[in-house]
């Protein structure tokens, strides 16, 4: 098995169609499917159970957030590459080809970050974001997003699973803790639609990823400070002008 996609869900009846929409004609005898579910009381169990030939493992039940189900996924997955997607996120239609050619030429790599369309309420593109993985860029400003990147499984291997202790942005603390040693790549395409929107983007996100920077990248207290007011500015800035 080459790649293991993996979504956490809960209470998801509205998204998740569409997600796996983009995600079940891209399966292979090379990439499986994994759902974890936080215990749904929606139709979120009906939607999986009707599309249950494709999954390769479901579990609901009870757990401490997305990372939480995500560590979950992680010790249930058979693939070498593992591709964590958002029940609300959905893949463009060529995505795991775009990821396989790349993996082809970039076997070594521990991380492959990709770019995402950001899109409104409206399904509306308001932004393309992505990059490539630099730790001292990123330290100070996080502009990778996960559900358009993949991860080699012997990354987890050497740093450990996602730090549950972090509910908004263990992703982002995942990749502190590779530090400069992560091999990390670019797949200059877009792979994703991802909804704008949830902790991730919101003053508590930016609070805890404060807190990765000063207890995982060390930066001194006002230092983090100055990030978290610059941030913060940028943050109702970008929203007043969407608003608008």
């Amino acid at each position: 098995m080459l790649i293991s996609i993996i979504i956490a869900t809960y209470n998801a009846e509205k998204t998740l169609q569409r997600c796996l929409d983009s995600i079940i004609p891209q399966l292979s005898d090379q990439v499986e499917l994994i759902i974890i579910d936080g215990g749904s009381i929606d139709k979120t169990s009906e939607i999986v159970k009707s599309n249950s030939q494709y999954i390769t493992y479901y579990l609901s039940e009870k757990d401490d957030g997305i990372y939480d189900a995500w560590n979950k996924g992680i010790n249930k997955a058979n693939g070498t590459w593992l591709l964590f997607v958002g029940s609300d996120d959905t893949l463009m239609g060529n995505a795991i080809e775009q990821y396989k050619s790349y993996i082809k030429d970039n076997p070594d790599c521990d991380f492959i970050s990709a770019k995402v369309n950001y899109l409104n309420e409206n399904k509306q593109i308001i932004a393309i974001t992505g990059n490539k993985w630099d730790y001292n860029r990123c330290k100070i400003n996080m502009d990778v997003t996960h559900v358009a990147s993949i991860t080699n499984i012997n990354y987890f291997k050497r740093v450990g699973l996602f730090n549950t202790k972090y509910k908004i942005v263990g992703d982002y603390e995942l990749l502190m803790r590779g530090g400069h040693n992560m091999k990390a790549g670019f797949l200059n395409k877009i792979v994703a639609n991802m909804a704008i929107g949830g902790l991730s983007f919101s003053v508590k996100g930016l609070k805890e990823q404060m807190r990765v920077k000063r207890e995982v990248a060390k930066i001194s207290a006002f230092m983090c400070y100055m990030i978290f007011l610059y941030q913060l500015v940028a943050f109702y800035t970008y929203k007043l002008r969407h608003r608008a």
